[in-house]
């Protein structure tokens, strides 16, 4: 009987520990648009996360090339636990001439980047 209920309460405790921290899952990027203005573009990105609170929360959002190269990073100070999603913007973000496509993701303190991203064609 002893060893029953020690195994019970085991799995019962692995189950949370493992859930738990990835319970909010990655931050997409659900929605995005890009604005050009002189040499600069600015960007606007709506986030979705499960923000947990201060210990999980999406943190940031990127503007890459398509092969990766970071051209600009927005950081999220705060978690968004009642504003689902929500939406930021980065500005001053120089686009080299030769590209064409660039891609916006979302990253958050848990898991990092990963989540669904959007590719964007600039309209120059």
């Amino acid at each position: 009987m002893f060893k029953k209920s020690f195994i019970a309460l085991s799995t019962s405790m692995m189950m949370a520990t493992i859930v738990s921290p990835a319970f909010a899952g990655k931050a997409d990027v659900v929605k995005a648009t890009a604005n050009q203005s002189g040499n600069s573009w600015s960007f606007s990105a709506t986030v979705s996360h499960a923000d947990e609170g201060w210990k999980h929360y999406a943190n940031s959002f990127q503007v890459l090339t398509i092969d990766g190269k970071v051209l600009g990073t927005r950081v999220l100070a705060h978690p968004h636990v009642n504003e689902q999603p929500f939406t930021r913007s980065l500005g001053g973000v120089a686009i080299p001439e030769n590209v064409k496509k660039v891609r916006i993701r979302a990253g958050d303190l848990v898991h990092g980047y990963g989540g669904k991203e959007i590719v964007l064609t600039l309209q120059k």
